[in-house]
């Protein structure tokens, strides 16, 4: 099968390599498409805990071509989307149920093989059908159950004043999910006016544009709109700079939330007076587990709609332009990779 063949960070190459060979409790996919994410970036770098050789790519979905000799509740033919995370088990996170933290952390994309192949071997009890949803839907349900991963950390509580710096993929699922959690007020700060328009369609309550060479512009509208500030300020963008600025919009007893995906070699600084006066709560969210089921169903619902995200399609050939798009290209929100060639 053809795939995206990392020997070592940095260095790819497209070409022929051994197609799996699935064990009695798997399935294989056939891959018909894999979104492409800053974090695929990361990766790129040998960043986000990623172990080479590698194949990456973790947002794919596609069709089941073989099944395990022991899987029972999967067949070949039906339409699938995979977790990519897959748990030990019987690490001291596992056993304290705390999935997420395991020691033993493997993901499909990151340290094994995953989506940017024509074919990805999953362990079955993470393989999710999904009806009749559109694979271009379906290709948002994992960054969507990273998003509500991040709405179960921040525990929005209704009427909520909230501020999300990035618009996006990940950035104008969360906002939605946040809107429909309960927040009062609802704000989305970005640099492109086009998403932000798209960010206002579905639901912000106000958007403002970041103008990154003067970031008092936004600053003031900020300030002029909600004088106390906000009881939630996230980070969408992975971007320090931004990150740098974020408690300068919270209230007393807010959350500061870190969504975004930062180098590991970045560092920001905060006042330690300013997180003691102001009782801050500074929060983390990393990926998921266990969301899926949640995604799917918010998709299907519609209470997240991604059916204008998506802005560039690239072949598996063409794997290296579409990084390049995501890493340093301008206009793009969601730009996916279209792994079965027609």
């Amino acid at each position: 099968m053809k795939a995206v063949y990392y020997s070592a960070p940095e260095k790819f190459s497209v070409k022929p390599v051994t197609k799996p060979v699935i064990q009695e409790n798997q399935v294989l996919i056939e891959v018909t498409s894999c979104g492409v994410c800053k974090t695929d970036a990361h990766i790129h770098q040998g960043e986000f805990i990623a172990n080479f050789p590698l194949i990456p790519g973790h947002e794919f979905v596609g069709k089941i071509v073989e099944v395990g000799s022991a899987v029972t509740s999967l067949s070949v033919g039906e339409r699938v989307a995979a977790d990519n995370t897959v748990l030990c088990g019987h690490c001291y996170y596992c056993q304290r149920n705390q999935p997420l933290y395991c020691e033993n952390f493997y993901s499909l994309g990151v340290t094994g093989p995953g989506g940017f192949a024509e074919f990805v071997a999953v362990n079955a009890d993470k393989v999710f059908p999904i009806g009749n949803l559109h694979f271009d839907e379906a290709i948002f349900i994992e960054p969507t159950a990273c998003a509500i991963h991040g709405t179960d950390v921040v525990d929005v509580q209704t009427g909520d004043d909230v501020v999300i710096f990035g618009a996006g993929p990940t950035g104008l699922i969360m906002a939605q999910l946040l809107k429909y959690s309960g927040a009062g007020n609802l704000v989305v700060v970005a640099s492109d006016p086009n998403k932000l328009e798209l960010a206002k369609e579905l639901g912000a309550d106000y958007t403002i544009l970041m103008d990154r060479n003067n970031y008092s512009a936004h600053e003031d509208e900020l300030k002029k709109l909600l004088p106390k500030g906000f009881d939630i300020v996230v980070d969408a963008t992975g971007a320090p700079v931004v990150m740098q600025t974020l408690t300068k919009h919270t209230k007393h007893g807010a959350k500061v939330v870190i969504y975004g995906v930062a180098s590991e070699e970045d560092t920001i600084t905060v006042s330690p007076y300013e997180i003691f006066s102001k009782e801050l709560k500074i929060i983390g969210s990393f990926a998921q587990t266990h969301c899926f089921d949640r995604a799917i169903k918010v998709i299907k619902n519609g209470i997240v709609d991604v059916k204008k995200m998506i802005t560039h399609r690239f072949s598996l050939d063409e794997f290296g332009k579409a990084m390049q798009q995501v890493d340093s290209g301008k206009g793009h929100i969601k730009v996916v990779i279209d792994c079965k060639e027609n």
